[in-house]
């Protein structure tokens, strides 16, 4: 098979406020949080109560389903709250960080000594396993599950998104590492991705099988590059590693510490300037936002526009994050606007709208649907974006009816909710599909397994 992947369907969202090539180290935060939310799927098990101090790597809570999984503190402080929801439910655990920072001593490895079990155990132990997600069901991977292969994406084609490029930078010997380790892992290959013109330090890894990637977004999700390299089959599963985790991975292995840093792009016309920062993970959006931002009628994303989470200022940055946009809340309506020419906004369709006569404009979109919630509406605009050999109608609505058998026979074990944001994006029937995805997956991991 073609080692060059090219994508043709698809839709590039050009948005104003590109993150400038700079990069700005933010002090530390007073409070960070880890939100057992950000892993999908796992039902936690407290081990840091209220007042335990703890090293940053030291584990704060576990999965109920399998103990060896655990997750740690970003951070060395005191935890200062739980907060708990509906029958106790474990929503945040918030660390009141040291001001200087210690470690957990991990101890450095040699991996090219290590067994396959032996780097499990270390990845258990030091709590980096929650960074290996897998398809089918894009949940924490499940370690008594062999992989036929493992994947990492290092093209972002999200809009606005992290350059993975200059991110990436000077991180040669941690990527290499984690590399070295993750390949233990599975009998199979690890297929690394990049952009077609990319001149990342990934370029440059051994142990890989490369991949470039070219085409317009969704062109840089895993799910489109796992379809066009191994696709997945009934009973099969792959992990899922991105490059900013791999960073973390291999700082572990090379140094004994887990250190949860990294490069976060501040996005979004809301910015008064938009570019990189050094935060640590969990940190609090008011601290890495800091005189940065237009808080002004604003909607804050940790994520891109199309897949990410909606925060507050008092929120913190998602486990898996590393970017944050900032556009403006769509809470205006305009009169008629159905009926007039759009000369300001991105669509697919020609009807009223001429955003196809120029395709390298950028826009200054908010968050407003432009319509209301309707029944689903059979456009065939959906196939136009949605690169996967998948019926994408069909296959929401066998996830809507909750027809297990559908939902296998069109491809669910093949997709994750972040492969339907543009089809939700363009979408006249403003049918939340992301939502719809997830909560398919949920259902046939349940009855599946």
């Amino acid at each position: 098979m073609s080692k060059d992947i090219r994508i043709k369907r698809g839709l590039d969202i050009k948005l104003v406020g590109v993150a400038e090539k700079t990069t700005t180290k933010i002090a530390l935060s007073s409070v960070y949080a880890v939100k057992p939310e950000d892993f999908h799927g796992i039902v936690p098990k407290l081990v840091a109560k209220e007042g335990a101090e703890v090293k940053a790597g030291e584990t704060l809570f576990y999965s109920k389903s399998d103990e060896r999984i655990l997750f740690p503190s970003p951070v060395s402080g005191k935890v200062v709250e739980v907060i708990r929801g509906a029958r106790r439910k474990v929503l945040t655990i918030k660390i009141a960080a040291d001001a200087s920072q210690v470690h957990t001593d991990f101890g450095v490895v040699d991996v090219a000594k290590m067994s396959e079990q032996e780097v499990k155990n270390h990845l258990f132990t030091s709590g980096c396993w929650p960074f290996i997600k897998q398809r089918p069901y894009d949940v924490v991977a499940n370690p008594n599950q062999a992989p036929k292969a493992i994947f990492i994406s290092g093209y972002a084609s999200a809009p606005l998104a992290a350059d993975l490029d200059y991110t990436l930078a000077g991180k040669e010997a941690e990527l290499q590492a984690a590399i070295n380790a993750v390949s233990k892992l599975t009998e199979g290959k690890v297929h690394l991705s990049v952009g077609a013109n990319s001149n990342s330090v990934l370029s440059k890894l051994t142990g890989v099988e490369l991949h470039k990637v070219s085409g317009p977004h969704p062109s840089g999700n895993v799910s489109t590059q796992i379809a066009n390299i191994d696709p997945i089959n009934k009973g099969e599963v792959v992990w899922v590693v991105t490059p900013q985790d791999l960073v973390v991975i291999g700082e572990l292995l090379l140094t004994g510490k887990y250190n949860a840093e990294r490069t976060i792009a501040l996005t979004g016309s809301q910015f008064s300037k938009p570019q990189y920062v050094t935060a640590i993970a969990g940190a609090a959006i008011e601290d890495i936002t800091k005189d940065n931002l237009n808080t002004d009628n604003t909607r804050i994303i940790s994520g891109n526009v199309l897949s990410g989470s909606q925060v507050t200022e008092e929120g913190f940055i998602g486990f898996y994050d590393n970017q944050i946009t900032a556009i403006p809340e769509g809470d205006d309506y305009e009169f008629f606007g159905w009926n007039k020419p759009i000369f300001n906004k991105i669509s697919t369709s020609r009807a009223f709208t001429f955003s196809w006569l120029s395709p390298n404009k950028k826009y200054d979109l908010n968050t407003n649907t432009n319509g209301e919630h309707r029944a689903f509406v059979v456009t065939g605009s959906y196939e136009n974006v949605f690169p996967l050999d998948i019926y994408p109608m069909q296959l929401l609505k066998a996830f809507m009816y909750k027809d297990l058998d559908e939902m296998e026979a069109l491809g669910g074990y093949e997709v994750a909710p972040e492969d339907f944001a543009l089809t939700e994006f363009i979408c006249v029937s403003k049918q939340p599909h992301q939502k719809i995805i997830r909560e398919g997956l949920d259902l046939m991991r349940q009855e599946l397994g």
